[in-house]
């Protein structure tokens, strides 16, 4: 492939985004640091279009099945599929610790920890309500206000109810479904124009987290990231990859396939920054409207799987570094209590480190303030758990799809014949910002 085709297609664009802010971020620091408002930016926008696009796909997809049962279902075998994969989620973090011991041999003091510096995280931590008031919380204020919180369960709960609300409607609701539907074509193709500035914001979201936080912090932690990383790759290529194959496509090639969405995550640090061009290109796979549009919103707060390997790795690594020695209670405790924890970690930057603040605080046998000792290499994690995440829900839309008969399999068949020739239609959308018309 010559270099102007990979050059001239987006996820090669954002390639070369993330190598120019590595190399921006190492040799100008200071310069550097000062480029986070362009990947916050580029966040921000994406951020904006989050909750029409959710409205628009969930509402029409809805109204399309035409049966309320059938909507029950998937959201049940949904939530079912969530609950299974980030258990082993969770486990596979724990299972690595134990094996990898990424935390012998620190030796800290847990007395001489300043627990200053991650003030703010244990603060957000200590605002949860509990289970009742996570629910709470899902239904909003108002229904305007679900779309001016920018947070995705209560644009998702107003949407399920539009939804239901058309399908009692019946023939009358024909009319305001296809409006919905042309709307949405309209956020799609805002969606394109937004994700041409992807490399920009790529750019300066590595610059910065370069600049601030250096290669070098990350060489006395080396072996927790490369323990982290490590795992989330066997997650990814062991878990992820069976239910692939149960469901009947190459996990690889949903990876060549979603290549461009995965390098924005990669350069963003967020899976968020993806979520309407994932579920656009679900649909496109064969998976019907109304799943992509329950499962995947819905997902990105309960099927976190990269956040769950994460959180127990992560505690484990520090009772391991502070000489701390969990009983197998307390760590089944500790499995338990972030599988609560974790589902309210968005899939924004450093939702994680909030999360894990709060199974620390269930936990108290580690203390909190022991967090310092991964702060500085917090964010280079921040970018696997996203990857993981993004993933995740993509084999979970499939697989919930494929479990309800909700699959065309002749269009994922095109995925396992040759994914090149799938995303090679979509070059010029991607560089022209319009999206593929709809099959």
């Amino acid at each position: 492939m010559k270099a102007n085709t990979i050059f001239g297609s987006l996820y090669g664009q954002v390639i070369l985004a993330i190598i120019l802010g590595i190399c921006v971020g190492h040799f100008w620091p200071q310069f550097s640091v000062d480029l986070k408002p362009l990947g916050d930016a580029f966040i921000k926008l994406i951020k904006m279009i989050i909750a029409p696009i959710i409205f628009c796909t969930v509402v029409s997809g809805i109204a399309s099945l035409q049966d309320v049962k059938q909507i029950g279902r998937v959201g049940g075998k949904a939530l079912l599929y969530f609950e299974v994969v980030s258990s082993l989620a969770l486990m596979v973090g724990i299972l690595a610790a134990h094996v990898l011991q990424p935390g012998a041999g620190f030796n800290v003091d847990p007395k001489t920890l300043d627990a200053s510096a991650i003030a703010g995280y244990t603060n957000q931590a200590s605002h949860g309500d509990g289970i009742v008031g996570f629910l709470m919380h899902v239904i909003p204020n108002s229904f305007f206000s679900a779309f001016t919180e920018g947070e995705i369960l209560p644009v998702l709960f107003v949407s399920i109810l539009f939804g239901l609300g058309l399908i009692l409607l019946g023939e009358k609701g024909a009319r305001i479904t296809g409006l919905i539907h042309e709307a949405s074509d309209v956020f799609f193709r805002i969606v394109g124009i937004i994700t041409r500035f992807a490399p920009v914001g790529a750019f300066g979201a590595m610059a910065f987290t370069i600049g601030k936080y250096g290669l070098g912090s990350m060489l006395p932690l080396l072996k927790l990231v490369g323990t982290f990383y490590l795992t989330a790759l066997l997650f990814v290529t062991l878990v992820l990859g069976c239910v692939a194959r149960w469901v009947g496509f190459s996990l690889w090639k949903l990876l060549v396939f979603i290549k461009a969405e995965l390098l924005i995550v990669l350069g963003t640090s967020s899976s968020e920054s993806a979520l309407p061009q994932l579920m656009q290109k679900l649909e496109r796979l064969g998976a019907s409207k109304g799943v992509v549009g329950i499962v995947v919103p819905t997902g990105y707060t309960f099927n976190l799987d990269g956040t769950n390997i994460y959180m127990t790795l992560a505690v484990l690594f520090l009772a391991q570094a502070t000489n701390i020695d969990l009983s197998w209670q307390q760590q089944i405790t500790l499995l338990l209590v972030a599988m609560l924890t974790s589902k309210g970690a968005g899939a924004v930057v450093g939702a994680g480190f909030v999360a894990l603040a709060a199974s620390l605080a269930v936990v108290p046998t580690v203390p909190v303030a022991a967090m310092v000792l991964i702060l500085g290499v917090d964010r280079f994690m921040a970018e696997c758990r996203s990857l993981t995440n993004i993933i995740g829900n993509a084999v979970a839309t499939l697989a919930v799809a494929a479990w309800e008969g909700e699959l065309d399999r002749d269009r994922l068949a095109v995925i396992s014949r040759s994914p090149g020739a799938v995303t090679s239609a979509q070059t010029t959308t991607e560089t022209s910002g319009m999206p593929v018309a709809k099959d």
